[in-house]
């Protein structure tokens, strides 16, 4: 997926104040030394390179922006284009305290970074309180985006439609297929079919309810819609279709086809109640839908 010039200085116009060149710093975490004292995970670092690349190819075709990035020193030969400034990332450094330390350097900062464990949300709060300009959705709209339960409870009121959900702590077992997930994470992470009593009660025995949500299992197509938001308003740059396998009771993301279908006007209309659900949404976000012959949700 790449973004488009256009979108993103459309986003941009607006966000930063006039002046003669903007200087971004750009904070991808996963090849950005989020993960410099552990393990690299091949996958991990393969995904967050395609989404850094694509950011900074987009980025340095706007004469008025001058960039710089965070950069694992393991990915050093893996990035293509090197950016005005590229700050390496050593085993021995602390990238957050790094993070601190460079944003002094510079106007404003574009961190991606997974919203599981609150990582996203800390980064944008952090940015705000240095006073920088933060290119991307406010911490504020992050708490809600990166919670199952909040995102579905702002959607429900906003009348988006969404799955049927309920609090783990508060389900009565009914039968019938269910998908228990946590309230926190990306994707199936830590997500767990259940088809029975017996299933639910193995299931729920370890979990923390309070922490997990739960859905009925619908079955249809997964597709994932690859948006640009923007005060209320949204640019569907493309729809995406996910593969997944499913590995003992639990879901596996297997591959996505990019751009699947050359007509997307059937979701024109979802993703402009999403923007207006959620104002403050801005810049890239993803939006999972599961496609069934009655309706899209």
């Amino acid at each position: 997926m790449g973004f488009c010039t256009q979108s993103v200085a459309n986003v941009l116009n607006g966000k930063i104040p006039s002046m003669k060149k903007l200087k971004i710093l750009v904070f991808e975490y996963i090849t950005g030394g989020g993960l410099n004292k552990s393990e690299l995970p091949e996958s991990l670092a393969r995904e967050g390179l395609l989404m850094l690349q694509s950011l900074l190819d987009e980025l340095s075709k706007l004469a008025y922006v001058e960039v710089g990035t965070m950069l694992d020193f393991r990915m050093v030969d893996k990035l293509p284009i090197q950016t005005d400034n590229t700050h390496l990332i050593e085993a021995n450094k602390d990238y957050y305290q790094e993070l601190i330390r460079l944003m002094t350097f510079y106007d404003a900062v574009w961190p991606i970074a997974p919203e599981s464990e609150g990582i996203l949300q800390t980064l944008c709060e952090t940015v705000e309180q240095s006073g920088k300009i933060l290119l991307t959705s406010p911490s504020s709209s992050v708490a809600i985006a990166g919670n199952k339960w909040l995102t579905y409870q702002c959607l429900r009121e906003n009348s988006v439609a969404t799955i049927p959900t309920q609090r783990l702590v508060d389900f009565g077992y009914t039968s019938g297929e269910w998908i228990i997930k946590p309230f926190d994470g990306v994707g199936c992470e830590d997500s767990f079919l259940v088809t029975d009593k017996q299933g639910f009660d193995i299931q729920t025995a370890v979990l923390n309810k309070d922490k997990y949500l739960i859905q009925p299992h619908i079955q249809g197509e997964k597709t994932s819609l690859s948006c640009l938001f923007k005060d209320g308003q949204a640019w569907l740059l493309c729809a995406n279709l996910q593969h997944f396998e499913l590995i003992n009771k639990q879901y596996r993301l297997t591959g996505i086809t990019v751009n699947f279908i050359s007509d997307t006007s059937r979701f024109e209309s979802l993703v402009k109640d999403v923007a207006k659900a959620m104002p403050e949404l801005w810049g890239y976000v993803g939006i999972d839908l599961i496609e069934t012959d009655a309706e899209v949700r």
